[in-house]
């Protein structure tokens, strides 16, 4: 029996989108009425931590809600996951965990967790599904020093040297509901072809730089990714 492929994926903001979660691009940059200039770098959150706080908590209580639910998108890839186990990797660009939620175990957070806090001291990281602010004492040196556990603009993704590795292995190059526009994301795509992987991009609609994939596939990531990870498995005979 052949061994199955490496399958390396690649997941944005849109496929959260119909499980009723807001993205920076909404509303033409602005998440709800805030811009991402007061919220989400480090200059704002040295400049206003108050409003920082509570953008991140009023976020943090709208993915807990109830009504915020994994959708067929996820769980088709979760069911992926199941069949191919080690052969794939999924990163993703969302901080919600949603994709945990649907069954996916093998999930690499390139931009830090919502239910997470972050030592500013120590970098050490911490569950966390209620709210925080300047006033909350860490749970590793007893001092007010937390901040949302959140890669912002102008910081390093986490875990570059896992994704880089990844991205070398795989087979095929999958990227749903992203932008393509932000590095280094922007650039995966073209490590996964000079490492010789097919990729394919499921988006609503094809992308800026959608030239760089062998295939395009457009829609809605409830109706297309669910289609396509069946036309996987069948191709394989996973």
């Amino acid at each position: 029996m052949n061994a199955p492929p490496r399958v390396l994926i690649l997941t944005g903001a849109g496929i959260s989108a119909e499980s009723g979660l807001k993205t920076f691009r909404d509303n033409n940059g602005l998440w709800e009425e805030y811009s991402v200039e007061d919220v989400a770098t480090p200059e704002a959150f040295a400049r206003n931590p108050e409003l920082v706080y509570r953008f991140y908590n009023e976020r943090r209580a709208q993915l807990t809600n109830v009504c915020v639910v994994p959708n067929a998108a996820h769980e088709a890839l979760a069911k992926l996951e199941r069949v191919l186990g080690d052969s794939l990797t999924l990163i993703t660009q969302n901080v919600d965990n949603l994709h945990e939620r649907a069954g996916s175990e093998r999930v690499i957070h390139m931009h830090g967790e919502l239910l997470s806090s972050r030592c500013a001291t120590t970098n050490k990281t911490f569950k966390c599904d209620t709210p925080f602010d300047g006033q909350t004492l860490c749970a590793c040196c007893n001092t007010p020093t937390l901040r949302p556990d959140i890669v912002w603009f102008g910081e390093m993704p986490q875990h570059m040297e896992l994704i880089m590795e990844s991205i070398s292995q795989a087979d095929i190059f999958l990227a749903i509901g992203t932008s393509g526009n932000v590095y280094p994301a922007a650039g995966f795509v073209l490590g996964a072809k000079d490492s010789g992987a097919k990729c394919i991009e499921l988006n609503l609609e094809p992308t800026a730089n959608n030239w760089f994939f062998d295939e395009s596939i457009s829609g809605i990531a409830t109706k297309i990714v669910p289609e396509f990870v069946e036309r996987l498995i069948k191709e394989f005979n996973l």
